[in-house]
């Protein structure tokens, strides 16, 4: 078999022959493909610092299976400082949501993925399941046995925050910040993050701190009685230092002071992949999420400016898994029984939705959430019905009238 470089090349250089792509003809074309190489892994220690660490430059190792990506140009909206948006966010906090209507976004014009293309998001997919691991794990994708991590700080057994991966092109215009998602015994992982991985995975995805029934421990005091929260709680349970929205806002803007000049992409699966868009919302950097819960609500708790548009940030998901479907909930479903309140759906954005249950008669499992799936059963091979319309991937489209967590009532209780 070709190498995977060199396979995504040769099928880049055949669409430009064929005009394969069915791109809207107003699009602008995709850019020539970029590669990319690890630079960085980034973790968070005990005292909730990020932290970095750099992989060594070794040519003879990066030429042979770097990341290939095809790009194309899209709009985006950024805020004019990160303090300016903070300021924004915590006066919405104090005086109501109406404050930030009138935010001052700056429209741009910046390179993104080309979620139309499968090798794109493919190659996306697999940074995003590298997070999960270092370079020398055999669950590593791409980029060879021999890569070497000389100084792994953050990634001790007992550093259990924040982690992923930073790669970025040679010359440095492109730099991807891939994050990782839930490590959980009973999603086929584990170690040192399953802890706060689940405290964040309650505060974000749940409707109220993780309120099953009264059998369960709620993760923050915001529950009132009945179907009663108080949204105000909520907000500021949200804000905490170490929790990890505000460790990714840290982690986004060392990685701009590292690369002022730079287009940051952010990436990620699970809470990985939701917290990512959270970033992308934040920031303006163009998102590509893979089975993410639904992080509409929790942008909304976070006050975060809503841009005029955030078709920037792409989601893609199938419907077999129930978390992305945001039907992982209930007393008796498999994330309750482990613990977790997975009761969001809405996410910003556009969805890529692959229907495995029609098309493939795959069973609504949370055993089909994983990352790995998404590699080998899904991206890796052309899906028939977007070839059928003449397509590589099914069609993003914006998620119209969805609706959660309608039983609760939120309000100063």
């Amino acid at each position: 078999m070709l190498p995977t470089a060199l396979t995504t090349l040769l099928v880049y250089l055949l669409s430009l022959l064929t005009d394969s792509h069915d791109h809207d003809t107003a699009s602008p074309p995709p850019s020539p493909p970029l590669s990319f190489e690890l630079r960085h892994l980034h973790a968070v220690s005990p005292s909730a610092h990020v932290v970095f660490s750099d992989v060594p430059q070794r040519a003879e190792i990066l030429s042979d299976n770097p990341h290939l990506l095809h790009t194309r140009r899209i709009r985006s909206f950024k805020p004019p400082s990160f303090v300016l948006h903070a300021r924004a966010r915590a006066q919405s906090m104090r005086f109501g949501q109406s404050l930030l209507q009138d935010f001052p976004w700056e429209e741009e014009e910046v390179p993104a993925p080309d979620i139309e293309d499968r090798a794109t998001l493919l190659e996306l997919a697999k940074m995003s399941n590298n997070a999960y691991v270092e370079p020398d794990d055999v669950a590593w994708y791409g980029l060879g046995s021999d890569w070497n991590v000389s100084y792994p700080f953050g990634w001790e057994p007992d550093a259990d925050g924040f982690r992923g991966h930073v790669f970025a092109t040679p010359d440095n215009k492109t730099v991807v910040l891939a994050l990782k998602g839930t490590s959980s015994g009973f999603l086929g992982g584990g170690g040192p993050t399953v802890k706060k991985d689940k405290l964040n995975d309650n505060l974000l995805f749940s409707c109220c701190c993780a309120r099953v029934d009264w059998t369960w421990t709620t993760v923050c005091g915001c529950y009132r009685s009945g179907w009663k929260c108080n949204a105000d709680c909520l907000e500021d349970s949200l804000v905490d230092d170490s929790l990890f929205y505000p460790i990714g806002t840290n982690l986004y803007n060392n990685l701009t002071y590292m690369y002022p000049e730079s287009t940051i992409w952010v990436i990620g699966h699970s809470l990985g992949g939701a917290l990512a868009s959270l970033l992308g919302a934040t920031f303006g950097s163009p998102v590509v999420a893979f089975e993410a819960p639904g992080e509409k609500m929790a942008a909304g708790r976070l006050h975060l400016p809503s841009p005029p548009s955030t078709l920037h940030i792409t989601h893609v998901y199938h419907t077999a898994d129930p978390i992305a479907m945001g039907t992982c909930n209930g007393v008796l479903s498999s994330c309750a029984l482990g613990g977790y309140a997975m009761e969001t759906r809405c996410h910003l954005g556009k969805s890529i939705v692959y229907d495995t249950v029609s098309s493939l008669g795959w069973s609504v499992d949370v055993r089909t959430h994983g990352i790995v799936n998404v590699i080998e059963k899904i991206l890796n091979t052309t899906w028939p019905p977007a070839v059928e319309v003449g397509r590589e991937v099914p069609l993003a489209q914006e998620e119209a009238d969805c609706v959660e967590c309608y039983s609760w009532e939120f309000g100063d209780f």
